[in-house]
């Protein structure tokens, strides 16, 4: 993961999800919601997911959500 994160921001975990019971994944960066998978994206995202890439396939997967005006850490 050296390479492909330089920076080294997925050393800090800020991604994490929830699978629900009707198949969709919710993934969260610090803790705010980001995007919902469903259906066949959902079911390609669970597929050989494993702790080693789990950071990485969530980074990948919500693309370029940011647009400079979220803050870390900060809860609404």
């Amino acid at each position: 993961m050296k390479k492909i994160d330089k920076r080294g921001k997925l050393q800090e975990q800020p991604f994490t999800f929830k699978e629900a019971a009707d198949g969709k994944v919710f993934i969260y960066w610090h803790g705010r919601q980001v995007t919902i998978l469903k259906d066949g994206m959902a079911e390609r995202f669970l597929q050989g997911l494993t702790d080693e890439n789990a950071q990485l396939r969530m980074a990948r997967v919500t693309g370029n959500f940011k647009r400079g005006n979220e803050r870390k850490g900060e809860q609404t």
